[in-house]
C-alpha cells in the first residue's frame, strides 16, 4: 500500500512539474541571451567602423589629434568590456553602457569637428564610413529594443505566480533592461 501511495504522489510532482513554466524560463532565458549577443554584435560593427573612420581622417589634412586620440582610446575602452550571457546583471550592464556612451559621445565630437573640413567632408571613403555608421546606430537601437522587450518578457514571468516559485527554486534571476544614457530624456540646446 505504502508503494502505490508512493508511486502515486510521484505522479501527481511529475504531472504538477509540467505545468511549473520551468522549460518556458529557460527559452526565455536563452531568447534574452540571444538578444543581448545581437546587441554587442551591433556596437562590435560599429567598434570595427572607427579605425577606418579615424585613419580616413587623418589622412585628410591637419586635424586635431586630440579628438582623434579621444576617439581611439574610447574605442579601445568600450571594446574591452564584454558580458558573458551569464553574467547579465546590472552593475556589469553599467558598466558596458557607460564605456558605449563614451565611445558615442567621442564619436559625436569627431562628427562635429568634421564640420570644420568641407574637404573632408567631401571625400567618398569617408561619406560611405559615415552612412554605415549611421546605419549601425540604427541597428544598435533596434537591437537594444528587441534586447529589452525579451528582458520584460522573461522578467514578467519569473516574477509572476506560480512560476516565480519555480524560479526562485532554480535560481532565475530578473535580467537587466539596457538603459538610455542619464540625461538622454533632455533635449540638446541649439544655438545659431
Amino acid at each position: 500500500m505504502k508503494r502505490i501511495l508512493h508511486i502515486a504522489l510521484m505522479m501527481t510532482v511529475v504531472m504538477s512539474m509540467s505545468s511549473c513554466g520551468y522549460n518556458s524560463m529557460v527559452k526565455m532565458r536563452e531568447a534574452v541571451d540571444e538578444k543581448w549577443s545581437q546587441v554587442e554584435t551591433q556596437y562590435q560593427r560599429r567598434a570595427d567602423l572607427v579605425p577606418n573612420l579615424v585613419n580616413t581622417v587623418k589622412g585628410a589634412a591637419d586635424f586635431e589629434k586630440e579628438t582623434l586620440t579621444q576617439v581611439i582610446e574610447a574605442r579601445s575602452k568600450a571594446t574591452s568590456i564584454q558580458i558573458k550571457p551569464g553574467e547579465l546583471n546590472e552593475q556589469n550592464m553599467q558598466a558596458f553602457q557607460k564605456a558605449q556612451s563614451q565611445l558615442s559621445g567621442a564619436l559625436s565630437r569627431l562628427m562635429v569637428t568634421v564640420e570644420r573640413y568641407p574637404d573632408l567632408k567631401a571625400n567618398q571613403n569617408f561619406q560611405t564610413l559615415q552612412a554605415q555608421l549611421e546605419g549601425t546606430e540604427n541597428r544598435i537601437a533596434v537591437a537594444r529594443k528587441k534586447y529589452n522587450e525579451a528582458v520584460r518578457n522573461y522578467n514578467t514571468k519569473t516574477q509572476t505566480f506560480p512560476e516565480n516559485l519555480t524560479a526562485s527554486m532554480f535560481d532565475f534571476e530578473k535580467k537587466p533592461y539596457y538603459e538610455a544614457d542619464k540625461g538622454a530624456e533632455e533635449a540638446p540646446e541649439v544655438e545659431f
